[in-house]
């Protein structure tokens, strides 16, 4: 049984989210529930964190032929597990202030992060598919949770309709990989694709090319963005938070290894052709939809939809960098580190978001956000900081994640030097859309009449601020000890 210590991270999540239903049949109290379900996920953070501070691989065969449990694993399951537990925290306040406080948001949520768990540490085309399925089915339940509202609902089948045609487009490249190179783990496609005269080329080109696309959609790059704005507008806030951080971080964890260990030489020569062309054009299309539509936005969940498509072009940036050798290990730890910081930078904008509305009032618009930060500065202050680490703006998190992933794709040669200019300057556009929200908080007053929002009270919301905020300014302030920490994940996959 010790053999299993290696995926106990995965066990304890998935175990905790079966009690949790059972819990929630003989629980009144439904907010305490947030409690549980964070304490779930922050052990499995915890196990995972332990393990990857160990560097423990051990697994036993029957595991480890499908699922990865190397250092890299373990972080990516750590990083899914905070982002879920702060987005549990944040229902636990937001769901009781509206009446929407049902015991089964908690049970789908820590499902739906054991299932994205699965996909981040999936080492075989199967187990990605099962991990994909088990997490979407539950984004799918938490967009639809505000039953009686017809937006949430349009959201949820949108979502759904889409989210299964890209299942069968990742199902129909797997099949294809499979019928080419005669195998679905990883390490198998890897060692078939160095013999590109002994397997059809072109069925494994078109295969990998339909993977790329299921996981575009899952990570909201354009042109596969379409479903974003309405489901991130019509979901519940907390809902939004948790498909914001977890479904990209677990989406681009997969990605990442299957790129590495299956095409990492192959198909990858020349950063102007292969994947890494394909990636370049996905992120130059993802930083510049995103950023041009987030400015047009009257609504700030909008605009943090649009913001994150912007975001997933960023963080392309790096993976398109995994192409060189050279700095696939600075690439992979980029990556990583960005995600992390994007996840703790996220909760706090939403979260902040959640914080500043309260029972009838909540806050949606700009208009909505207008003087908070005269009247209530101590909500507005966490919103401040979340801003400026979306934006990049340093000393905070998300400036040492755009630099990392930035420097990548510049030590990865100088066909990638065009796609790091648009990313400064979708940067630079960003900037307007963030700072737009910094001045209606801090420089405007209310129009005369205009509904005035009014901050909850919840010490689930404050507490998953004040997290967000600590993890915010010490990736920043303090980078180095986490960067040592991705570096030594990106070496155990390289």
């Amino acid at each position: 049984m010790s053999d299993y210590i290696a995926i106990s991270p995965l066990l304890t999540v998935g175990i905790g989210g079966l009690l949790l239903m059972l819990v929630d049949a003989f629980t009144k109290e439904k907010a305490e529930l947030a409690t549980l379900a964070a304490t779930v996920l922050g052990c499995g953070a915890a196990l995972a964190l332990g393990l990857a501070r160990a560097g423990y691989t051990a697994a036993p065969p029957q595991v480890s032929a499908y699922l990865a449990t190397d250092v890299l694993a373990h972080l990516f399951s750590a990083t899914i597990c905070i982002g879920a537990a702060l987005s549990a925290l944040l229902a636990g306040g937001y769901l009781s202030e509206h009446g929407l406080d049902r015991g089964e948001f908690y049970a789908i949520l820590v499902l739906s992060a054991f299932g994205a768990m699965v996909l981040a540490n999936a080492n075989d085309l199967l187990a990605v598919f099962l991990g994909l399925e088990t997490m979407s089915l539950g984004v799918y339940c938490l967009v639809a949770f505000r039953r009686g509202s017809p937006r949430a609902q349009e959201a949820a089948i949108k979502y759904f309709l889409l989210g299964s045609f890209a299942a069968a487009i990742f199902l129909f490249g797997a099949a294809l990989l499979y019928g080419a190179t005669g195998h679905t783990d990883f390490a198998g496609i890897g060692a078939a694709m160095k013999a590109p005269g002994e397997i059809p080329l072109a069925l494994a080109i078109v295969g990998l090319a339909l993977l790329i696309i299921g996981f575009a959609f899952k990570i909201s790059a354009a042109p596969f963005h379409m479903w974003t704005p309405d489901a991130y507008e019509g979901a519940v806030t907390p809902a939004t938070t948790f498909m914001s951080v977890v479904v990209k971080a677990s989406a681009f964890a997969v990605l990442v290894r299957v790129l590495v260990v299956s095409f990492g030489d192959e198909l990858s020569a020349s950063p102007t052709n292969g994947w890494p062309a394909a990636l370049s054009g996905l992120a130059m299309a993802s930083i510049v939809v995103g950023n041009i539509a987030a400015i047009r936005q009257t609504s700030v969940k909008r605009m943090l939809a649009y913001s994150s498509i912007a975001h997933a072009g960023y963080i392309l940036v790096g993976v398109a960098a995994l192409h060189s050798p050279d700095a696939r290990e600075q690439a992979i730890s980029g990556v990583l580190y960005y995600l992390a910081a994007y996840t703790v930078s996220n909760v706090l904008a939403f979260g902040s978001l959640i914080a500043v509305g309260s029972t009838g009032k909540e806050a949606v618009s700009y208009e909505d956000l207008a003087g908070v930060g005269r009247r209530h500065p101590i909500v507005a202050l966490p919103f401040l900081l979340g801003v400026l680490s979306l934006m990049g703006f340093p000393p905070t998190a998300g400036f040492f994640g755009k630099w990392y992933v930035f420097s990548a794709a510049l030590a990865a040669g100088d066909a990638l030097v065009p796609l790091v200019i648009v990313a400064a300057l979708g940067s630079l556009v960003g900037a307007y859309y963030y700072l737009r929200v910094l001045v209606l908080l801090f420089m405007k007053e209310p129009e005369p009449g205009a509904p005035i929002a009014v901050p909850m009270q919840s010490g689930y919301v404050t507490s998953a601020l004040a997290v967000s905020a600590f993890f915010v300014l010490m990736m920043g302030i303090m980078p180095s000890r986490y960067v040592e920490l991705a570096i030594a994940a990106a070496r155990s996959l390289v």
